[in-house]
């Protein structure tokens, strides 16, 4: 199919890199689908989403609806007589009236070696679970949740250090990548899905901001995991009396015994800390309402030397 007439369905800068890599091949989608407007920043200004300003950007008629459970709406994405519809992160669950919609069928761009990481936030538990790889696959849509068969998969390593953020990065360049690659193959039916192992899938639930507070009871390999996990959203935090702390980065060091939460060391390098096992060495924080700065810095705005953190 040389030029197929394609939905996209996405919303953040993840969904952006597969809409602007179709785009750049040739492949102009015949309406986005993207959320709402929502209030960001410190004034809470409405605000479109990555996927919205670059579709209107580019003159591709945007809808928004706020359910896709609406008889217009779907009566509407069925009159565009669409081939295929292309989901990446888009937010809003696809009813099975509205899956029927394309000839042949959805296609969904999801960031994780399905079926290891379904659900909202495969990146961040892949980093989590101490993954030493994941990837994109090219899945086609089914009721279920991220349970349909899959077309391909593209695999990297998660690097040592790296956060969800700088794997997000790469992800999602490997999923425009990956989708421009195999979406000709795909509708041309040369190539064929393979069905989900069930045995094999664990569920990636929506990141609540509680989720990402640091526990000095947990092993200090644990935490330095959680603090990648969540930089940058919503951000590996403490609390040092009333005050909330956030921490950007983070290190273990081995054969440390002391009691849990206890603050070993403030030096140069960091901030130490006892854990149930072994000692995170916190090197990069923030207090509310202040910049990020070096374990260094932060020393001078709240000395923690001796204390014991619960």
């Amino acid at each position: 199919m040389n030029n197929p007439r394609v939905i996209f369905a996405g919303t953040p800068e993840f969904a952006l890199a597969s809409l602007s890599a179709l785009v750049e091949s040739g492949i102009v989608p015949v309406a986005v689908l993207t959320q709402p407007d929502r209030p960001a920043g410190r004034g809470k200004r409405l605000t479109a989403s990555p996927v919205k300003q670059y579709a209107l950007s580019h003159a591709i008629p945007v809808l928004q609806p706020v359910t896709l459970r609406d008889d217009k709406i779907v009566a509407e994405l069925a009159s565009l007589e669409p081939d295929v519809m292309i989901v990446a992160a888009y937010g809003l669950i696809l009813p099975q009236n509205v899956l029927d919609i394309p000839g042949q069928g959805c296609l969904n761009v999801h960031a994780s070696i399905l079926p290891r990481w379904r659900g909202a936030a495969p990146i961040q538990a892949a980093i989590l679970a101490g993954d030493e790889k994941t990837g994109v696959s090219l899945m086609a849509m089914t009721a279920g949740l991220d349970c349909g068969p899959v077309y391909t998969v593209d695999e990297i390593r998660i690097g040592a250090e790296e956060t969800a953020g700088e794997l997000h990065d790469r992800l999602a360049e490997l999923g425009g990548n990956a989708l421009v690659k195999n979406l000709p193959d795909i509708l041309s039916g040369k190539l064929a899905p393979a069905t989900q192992d069930e045995a094999l899938a664990n569920y990636a639930g929506k990141i609540q901001k509680e989720h990402a507070e640091l526990d000095w009871t947990l092993d200090a390999d644990e935490l330095q995991r959680r603090v990648r996990a969540y930089n940058p959203v919503p951000g590996a935090f403490f609390h040092v009396d009333d005050k909330r702390i956030k921490c950007w980065g983070a290190s273990c060091i081995a054969d440390v015994e002391a009691p849990t939460g206890t603050v070993v060391a403030c030096g140069q390098d960091g901030i130490v800390i006892a854990c149930g096992k072994d000692a995170l060495r916190l090197e990069e924080l923030q207090l509310p309402g202040k910049r990020r700065v070096t374990a260094r810095e932060f020393a001078g705005q709240l000395d923690l030397s001796g204390r014991r953190l619960g």
